[in-house]
């Protein structure tokens, strides 16, 4: 698949057993849940997948399980988070192997790379990879800033053909690298969706568990039913940010998805931390609210 995936795609939870196992029932439940919510693609190893924690073996499996459901029309994304070129090349090629389309490529980040080295490495990235290269520029997560100017230098490296900006405030750097040539995707959990595609995104990549109604606010805005998605995104707003909460964000998303009886468990692997009570009651609360 030459072109990069645009659309709503969603970073899939990665779903554990109650002894931690990975769950792959669960797995192929949730990604039919994604296609039938109207997902234009699907992603792997985000940081919302807890792809951290996550095993070369298990990320062959995850991979091999994904594609099996979503046959080979539906656009595979994979995230690649190595800290140099050698790991990150070694994610891509296993990515490759098990069928993705596209890499979603993390920066270096426990040895802080300076501006002309982030555009080697990606370059480098991109020219041995066997698959085309979206950059993901998430600062807050890698500490690694990538400035316009680095984005429009990566612009021209062939192989190089998307960005996931979770820089914020996102709809500024949307607006900021939209003229390169390549196709900017919003991330950060969709926080500023309606204002990204005002600044000329082309995509979004949040959790998974909403699927379905944020498919209902991207239809109406592309229908130019602004004050219908306007309204719709604003019931959506104490969940996804709900969903970005530090250390609790992936206790969120899967207690969700079992309440939508989509996963079994919402077990999650050290770092990431269960639910904690005060989290629990506001979802809880929110949960009502929306009726699921």
């Amino acid at each position: 698949m030459s072109n990069p995936p645009i659309g709503l795609i969603p970073i899939l939870a990665t779903p554990f057993a109650p002894d931690g196992s990975l769950d792959v029932p669960s797995l192929r439940s949730l990604v039919e849940f994604e296609l039938s919510a109207g997902a234009d693609g699907v992603a792997v190893f985000g940081m919302a997948s807890e792809g951290f924690a996550l095993s070369a073996a298990e990320r062959e499996v995850i991979l091999r399980e994904v594609r099996a459901v979503t046959g080979p029309e539906v656009p595979v994304v994979a995230g690649v988070n190595g800290t140099g070129i050698a790991p990150a090349l070694e994610q891509a090629r296993l990515a490759a192997d098990g069928g993705s389309d596209q890499i979603m490529v993390l920066p270096p980040f426990l040895v802080k790379p300076g501006p002309g080295q982030v555009v080697e490495f990606f370059s480098e990235i991109a020219a041995q990879a066997d698959l085309p290269v979206m950059i993901q520029d998430a600062p807050g997560v890698t500490g690694v800033s990538i400035d316009p100017a680095a984005v429009a230098a990566l612009a021209g490296v062939e192989g190089i053909t998307s960005i996931k900006v979770e820089s914020p405030p996102t709809p500024v750097k949307v607006a900021a690298v939209r003229d390169f040539g390549i196709a900017v995707l919003g991330g950060q959990n969709a926080q500023a969706l309606i204002e990204e595609y005002d600044n000329g995104a082309v995509g979004t990549m949040p959790a998974c568990e909403f699927t379905d109604v944020l498919r209902v606010v991207l239809d109406d805005l592309a229908a130019g039913r602004r004050s219908d998605a306007r309204a719709g995104f604003a019931r959506l707003l104490p969940l996804i940010h709900l969903g970005v909460r530090p250390g609790q964000a992936w206790a969120v998303h899967k207690e969700i998805l079992v309440r939508r009886g989509i996963i079994a468990s919402a077990t999650v692997r050290l770092p990431a931390r269960p639910l904690d009570a005060v989290t629990g009651k506001a979802l809880n609360e929110i949960l009502e609210e929306l009726a699921w």
